[in-house]
């Protein structure tokens, strides 16, 4: 999710984002660019075009003899040994070599899904769906989750970030792209899904039952005590920002001047948001993040609108975690940058690469086409914003009390240190 905006290149149409990897009810996951009416964004150009508006044209360089061998020969000798199966035709041969194409990349986040995975993985990113609300991702090549959604049913079961899902339904995640891991875990309202996860090197299983999830955005108010006031985003939605705008209105009107911006467990969402957000603490035309094309196009730099509404020696933390991703890294790392505020919890997730969704023999194709580079250089993808002052998470030991995290906030911006 990502980005006002979007735009058109040429004339292919394509959903672009940071990952399509939230199994909730919602309508976008984190990283997917789309502008604010609902149009999406075209990356890609080539010529000649045919009806897709894809380059057709062979590449010269790329020797396909082995393949054509390998073709004809298994079209030649092979012989269906099993009653319920059946031959498949030339067509779904060609989807899968495509699907086998996308996967020598390496990428998981390059995919290829045919049709009827397709017309899934559009309805996933649609609208509201059932599901158990987490954000998944592959960490270490271990499909791994970022974050429970709050209030959603995978946290009512237990999970947690940083769960390894080594199954689905008694079925390896092993090799499974993310976009399959994510139709595997959907499904009809009130049915379970049985996922096998390794917590801490030890396997356990939890059932999580499906619901149609509403995820709650903000959360804040003013610690009496310490005169600081926090403003809680639980994801970067379409509705974020004028959300956040409610809430910093009453942080202005607070009279406080120690704020504490707390993304731990945020798994993204749309650029657009984010870049609105940063705009109440950067100055006019400051940059956010950086898309990087690797010179296969101009590189998309994203920057502040400059609203200069941020009450005068107001001083700022935000809270991160390994559960904060994609747009969350993006605004972290922006005001860590412009050292506007300072980073205190544990290191994000660090997902910061953008994809292309291109229709494609009446599937999808998902490539990688650029990378999230924060205002000074730094790689968001697998390395994430590492935090200015580094403190595990303790759960607060009594009601009223700050767990350890907010507690280093709060002592950071009322006796500086």
């Amino acid at each position: 999710m990502d980005s006002p905006e979007a735009h058109r290149r040429g004339r292919t149409v394509a959903a672009r984002g940071i990952s399509f990897a939230l199994v909730a009810a919602v309508a976008f996951c984190a990283g997917f660019v789309a502008s604010g009416n609902g149009s999406t964004a075209a990356v890609i150009s080539h010529i000649p075009l045919i009806g897709d508006g894809l380059d057709a044209t062979p590449d010269q360089n790329a020797d396909l003899t082995d393949f054509w061998k390998a073709w004809n020969t298994l079209e030649t000798n092979y012989v269906v040994t099993h009653a319920s199966s059946t031959l498949p035709t030339a067509k779904e041969r060609v989807l899968g070599a495509i699907s086998g194409l996308a996967t020598s990349y390496g990428d998981p986040y390059t995919v290829f899904f045919p049709p009827k995975e397709a017309q899934a993985f559009a309805e996933s990113i649609s609208g509201s769906f059932a599901g158990v609300g987490m954000e998944i991702d592959i960490k270490n090549g271990i499909l791994t989750v970022i974050s429970p959604l709050k209030g959603s049913p995978a946290e009512a079961a237990g999970i947690i970030a940083g769960d390894q899902i080594v199954a689905i339904d008694g079925e390896s995640t092993d090799g499974v792209a993310i976009d399959k891991a994510v139709t595997k875990i959907r499904g009809p309202v009130g049915t379970t899904v049985d996922l096998t996860i390794v917590r801490g090197g030890k396997p356990l299983s939890i059932k999580v039952v499906r619901e149609t999830i509403q995820v709650p955005e903000t959360d804040y108010g003013i610690d009496e005590a310490s005169g600081v006031y926090h403003i809680a985003l639980y994801e970067f939605t379409a509705n974020s920002a004028v959300l956040f705008n409610q809430a910093f209105a009453q942080f202005q009107a607070s009279g406080s001047r120690k704020l504490v911006i707390d993304l731990r467990g945020n798994p993204g969402g749309y650029l657009d948001a984010a870049v609105d957000i940063a705009s109440h603490f950067l100055p006019k035309g400051a940059p956010i993040v950086t898309e990087d094309f690797d010179e296969k196009e101009p590189n998309n730099v994203h920057t502040s609108f400059g609203y200069a509404d941020l009450p005068k020696g107001t001083k700022i933390v935000v809270l991160i975690d390994g559960g904060s991703a994609s747009a969350s890294e993006i605004f972290a790392g922006a005001l860590q940058d412009h050292k506007v505020a300072t980073i205190i919890g544990s290191g994000s997730f660090g997902k910061g690469s953008v994809q292309t969704l291109l229709d494609l023999a009446g599937g999808s194709l998902k490539i990688t086409v650029a990378r999230w580079i924060t205002p000074a250089g730094h790689w968001i993808m697998g390395n994430g914003v590492v935090p200015d002052i580094s403190i595990s998470y303790a759960p607060a030991k009594a009601a009223g009390e700050h767990d350890s995290q907010m507690a280093r906030a709060v002592r950071f911006l009322t006796e500086g240190n």
